[in-house]
């Protein structure tokens, strides 16, 4: 649900006298397109943006013509939406190259031999 509300900000007049800037409200937990998993992930990942009453808040003031500002919020949810359902891969494990492993011992014994180097000389 859209309401049209006063921008914020310098402006002049036109912020003063048009309403121009779009909040949308929007339930969630009553919304047919969402599975139980996904309201979950919504309610534990934006909850921030979500009231005691359950409606998720977005307000966007960007533009000076109201069908824009909500576009933008359109946009804004299903960025949201985006980031809330991403799931990042799961890390394969490797193990280290034999190469790798001998450049490491290699460097390791260079830098054993630079400090004998300037110990003392044993008489």
């Amino acid at each position: 649900m859209f309401t049209a509300t006063r921008s914020r900000g310098p402006g002049g007049q036109n912020v003063n006298k048009v309403n121009s800037a779009a909040l949308l409200k929007w339930n969630f937990e009553n919304s047919q397109l969402l599975s139980e998993e996904e309201k979950h992930l919504v309610r534990s990942k934006l909850g921030a943006l979500i009231n005691k009453a359950g409606l998720l808040y977005l307000r966007s003031d960007e533009f000076r013509d109201f069908e824009a500002n909500k576009r933008r919020c359109i946009e804004k949810i299903h960025e949201l939406l985006g980031k809330a359902f991403f799931k990042p891969k799961k890390r394969k494990k490797t193990k280290p190259t034999l190469a790798s492993r001998k450049k490491r011992l290699e460097s390791k014994k260079r830098r054993g031999v630079t400090k004998q180097t300037r110990q003392k000389v044993k008489c």
